[in-house]
């Protein structure tokens, strides 16, 4: 882990405490008192989740303890990194306790609003994570899912390492990919954002940076001294948030040693495969997408393996997150989470997730989950509208951040390897009186680890050489 020493500042108490009452959630009676602890080392405030025996999993105790932390050190000249961590080396966090929330459902309408406000209380942390203007490194060692993904993906700093596991595992229980899954799915390369969300296939390792999900890829060993590293860093007194989190990008490509060869580890959303994603999963429609893979010539296996997966899944939470990543690539960063609040809401009410909920977590063996509706067919249009309309007076959930500066619509940020459209945009603009070489891209992205297999791929599947030189197909 990055630090293990509990360095906590107490002065951090008295100052969350001078906080408005209205902004910052109370701690309740039956909070555990140490599911978060919170790390001091010169300027860097390390968050490190504490519940190891649950893989970090998320819960709203959790979260009334971030929350005020995260303004204060906002706020404060000596805070100039803010880390998240997991405690142990099995997970950052495998996702929300849903557990809890399926049990608490069961109650009827009075657990299931109280579902529904955990899930605000969630996503506004979220949100206050995707909006922070100081340098925030999620660390995505190990399991990483569901209310993990949510407290990762939208800090411009995402560090996967050989133990990480990434997954939006939602149609899996009755469920639909939530924590801004709307934003940040649908702006990954291609069709690769509608798969993961419908499939809840899993990202290992250093496929996480490949796939665009994190932003750099380091070695586990290589985390405390990172850290340690990060702690030095003096930024000028009147820097902007891009000159801060540039000089953490390059602080934290010291401690890069590359990534694993592609004979170790080859590039598993890449080549055929994922030519195979765009075709099969353009589609507006789950039926148009089942049938593509039912007609799919040329990766027969993987089309097969596919339809096997998607037919265990939630009907219901198919049709969803479909609809969710066509509609959410237009949403900016607030209103992805207003949008989801009302999902989530409205799935707290459906009776899959309770269903999936107790048939795949709580269990034992697994079963499968028993639908309602069962098929695809009995999922109407009416019912998938349901989900995306907004009732008349319902009232949004309040952010922390709501100035209009910070509510964006493209991540300000961008630290990862570079997606299709940057690679399209140099082979348009290209000359044709020159070869563009791979290397020649590649050395616009300063040797940042994975740029050279990623370029490659793109290059093999997007472009043709003719005469006039490369050719974007």
């Amino acid at each position: 882990m990055p630090l293990r020493a509990k360095v906590t500042n107490p002065s951090f108490r008295a100052t969350a405490n001078m906080s408005s009452v209205a902004e910052i959630p109370k701690e309740l009676p039956g909070d555990e008192p140490d599911d978060v602890l919170f790390h001091s080392h010169y300027g860097v405030r390390l968050i490190e989740l504490n519940r190891p025996k649950k893989l970090n999993s998320l819960n709203g105790s959790m979260v009334r303890k971030i929350v005020p932390r995260l303004q204060e050190w906002e706020k404060s000249d000596l805070a100039n990194v803010i880390m998240l961590s997991g405690a142990g080396s099995k997970a950052l966090c495998a996702g929300g306790d849903v557990a809890a929330l399926a049990l608490q459902n069961e109650k009827g309408p009075e657990g299931q609003q109280a579902s529904s406000d955990f899930f605000a209380q969630e996503y506004r942390l979220d949100h206050l994570i995707a909006t922070y203007e100081k340098p925030f490194i999620s660390v995505m060692d190990g399991i990483t899912m569901g209310g993990g993904v949510g407290l990762s993906v939208h800090a411009p700093f995402r560090i996967a390492t050989e133990r990480t596991v990434f997954a939006m595992p939602e149609t899996t229980i009755g469920f639909f990919p939530d924590v801004g899954a709307s934003f940040f799915l649908p702006r990954l390369d291609g069709e690769v954002g509608t798969y993961l969300a419908l499939t809840s296939e899993r990202l290992s390792g250093v496929q996480a940076l490949y796939a665009g999900v994190a932003t750099h890829y380091l070695h586990s060993s290589a985390l405390q001294n990172l850290t340690a590293r990060l702690s030095e860093l003096v930024f000028r007194d009147h820097a902007t948030p891009m000159e801060r989190m540039t000089l953490v990008n390059k602080t934290m490509a010291e401690f890069s040693t590359g990534v694993p060869s592609l004979r170790e580890e080859p590039m598993w959303l890449s080549g055929k495969v994922r030519s195979a994603i765009d075709r099969c999963f353009q589609y507006n429609t789950v039926e148009e997408i089942i049938q593509a893979l039912e007609k799919e010539t040329e990766m027969t296996k993987w089309a097969q393996r596919t339809l096997e997966t998607l037919s265990v899944r939630s009907p219901t939470s198919l049709k969803v997150a479909l609809r969710q990543m066509r509609v959410g690539k237009k949403w900016n960063i607030a209103e992805t989470f207003h949008r989801e609040h009302m999902i989530a809401s409205k799935f707290m009410r459906h009776p899959d997730f309770v269903e999936g909920v107790k048939a795949r977590l709580v269990s034992k063996p697994p079963r499968q989950a028993s639908w309602q509706p069962a098929t695809l067919q009995e999922v109407t249009n009416d019912a998938v509208d349901d989900f995306f309309t907004i009732p008349e007076n319902e009232s949004r959930i309040a952010l922390y951040h709501n100035d209009g500066a910070r509510n964006y619509t493209e991540s300000p940020y961008r630290f990862g390897l570079p997606t299709e459209g940057d690679i399209e945009k140099i082979v348009r603009s290209h000359s044709s009186t020159d070869v563009l070489k791979l290397s020649d891209i590649v050395a616009q992205f300063q040797g940042k680890e994975g740029v050279k297999e990623k370029v490659a791929d793109i290059l093999a599947r997007r472009t043709v050489r003719t005469a006039e030189g490369l050719r974007w197909e």
